[in-house]
């Protein structure tokens, strides 16, 4: 679910982001002989979302790669040349396996440049926010963008990994440690439980004032509503 505030938040900045680098960015865009290909929204780490819990936060992939037959071909990495100059080691390094036959590979490296300039942003006006926005898919594609374009944002990638968004999380997804809320709504709700169903902590934020909880070690479900997303305090969860 997607907050007003937040998301607000991430789309005006987003957009002064981009306009900073529109200039530098249209002549690749030209090239391209069509849209970039959209990214593939990634699970968050033990949620019942219905999507695959196993996949990391940001990472642009589902899960398995289960549904390979039924995608476009991809250009080979030898043939991944732009129409005019050369790519970098790491630009060829996040292209392969992600350009589509007959698609100008500066299109699709265009997606990741501009995932690094929404972060690069985020970062400067508030950390929590960048990370809260790579955790709920706000900024998707981070990951492999953040591997090969901005290494200097993989702490952001790290901590988005080790934090929860709305909804029911179970088990062994479950970290013991002290927690705070990003942007909670005046909805804001948690609960945590343990095995035997026994409520162990719950709270809310009628305020909509941010917050702190602890995940013990005997829990065994975290659900969080409203709240938009949860990050670890400090280096121990």
């Amino acid at each position: 679910m997607r907050y007003p505030y937040l998301a607000g938040a991430v789309v005006v900045i987003t957009t002064a982001a981009l306009a900073a680098c529109g200039s530098a960015s249209e002549g690749a865009k030209e090239k391209a002989a069509g849209p970039g290909p959209s990214a593939t929204s990634a699970s968050v780490p033990g949620t019942d979302s219905g999507a695959d819990a196993g996949a990391d936060p940001g990472s642009g992939s589902a899960g398995p790669r289960a549904s390979r037959s039924s995608e476009p071909p991809k250009t080979p990495k030898d043939e991944l040349t732009p129409a005019t100059g050369t790519f970098t080691k790491k630009q060829k390094e996040y292209l392969v396996d992600r350009v589509p036959r007959g698609m100008d590979p500066a299109a699709v490296l265009q997606t990741g440049q501009e995932t690094c300039d929404r972060l690069t942003y985020l970062v400067k006006v508030d950390r929590d926010t960048a990370v809260a926005a790579v955790l709920t898919r706000e900024i998707s594609d981070a990951k492999p963008a953040v591997e090969h374009l901005c290494t200097q944002h993989k702490d952001v990638v790290s901590d988005a990994s080790r934090g929860y968004a709305d909804g029911t999380h179970r088990g062994a997804k479950l970290r013991p440690g002290r927690y705070r809320d990003v942007s909670p709504t005046k909805n804001c709700s948690w609960q945590i439980t343990g095995g035997d169903g026994k409520d162990l902590a719950s709270g809310s934020s009628g305020d909509g004032k941010r917050s702190v909880l602890t995940i013990p070690r005997a829990a065994r479900t975290f659900t969080s509503t409203g709240c938009y997303a949860w990050l670890p305090e400090g280096d121990k969860v």
